[in-house]
């Protein structure tokens, strides 16, 4: 197994939802997985179980604790908003240096199957100088790209292909996670991303929160790692 990065067109897309699927997917076949999700926006230390991080623990089989809070998402945000814009509301800011240093540790220690989880899409701001483009650029994992169904995330989708292209980065899937009540179908936006979609992988998954890690969108993400 090994390293991937999944990062996706916006927020709210499904980030999470991938990655909590495919680490209960890769646990029930046998993996040692471990996750992070370094940087959290809208973190309420009171609603920990269902933040980001604890979603990504609990599909680790990890304690929710402080601790193992702190490991996984070391830098948290009180309000939902763009990680540089949070972190100045909050008096505190991003250490890009760091983030990068931590990831590559998280990397060089990982003995099976690691995931790194983005924030937000891939041109969110981090700091004054760097996005999540950057970010990528700096620890260069393979990406898994989450998109929404929703209308609308055909132009999202296909112009976060073309940056991530444009910028080297090796795109191991897209992952059309469905949008609940949205005009636009599920299989019909997966169909038609493909189209415009040349020697990349695009995988469309129903939400399906109780079946998902058994889904067989996630035994093909896991033979790609």
């Amino acid at each position: 197994m090994s390293a991937i990065f999944i990062t996706a067109t916006g927020t709210d897309v499904g980030k999470t939802f991938v990655a909590a699927s495919l680490i209960r997917h890769l646990r029930q076949m046998g993996h040692y997985v471990d996750a992070i999700k370094p940087i959290v926006s809208g973190f309420d230390p009171a609603q920990a179980a269902t933040s980001d991080p604890g979603v990504l623990l609990t599909a680790l089989g990890r304690q929710i604790s402080p601790d193992e809070i702190e490991r996984t998402s070391p830098w948290r945000f009180r309000d939902p908003v763009s990680p540089d814009l949070a972190a100045r509301r909050d008096g505190s800011r991003i250490d890009f240096a760091a983030l990068s240093a931590l990831c590559r540790e998280a990397i060089a220690r990982h003995r099976d199957a690691l995931i790194i989880e983005g924030v937000g899409g891939i041109m969110v701001p981090l700091d004054a100088r760097h996005t999540v483009l950057d970010w990528m650029i700096e620890i260069d994992l393979p990406v898994l790209v989450v998109v929404g169904s929703y209308v609308g995330t055909l132009s999202h989708t296909l112009t976060a292909l073309d940056v991530l292209e444009r910028n080297d980065l090796k795109v191991a899937a897209v992952v059309v996670s469905e949008t609940p009540a949205s005009a636009a179908g599920l299989e019909d936006t997966a169909s038609t991303i493909r189209r415009f979609v040349k020697g990349i992988e695009v995988l469309a998954l129903p939400r399906l929160p109780d079946a998902s890690a058994n889904h067989p969108v996630m035994a093909s993400i896991a033979d790609l790692l």
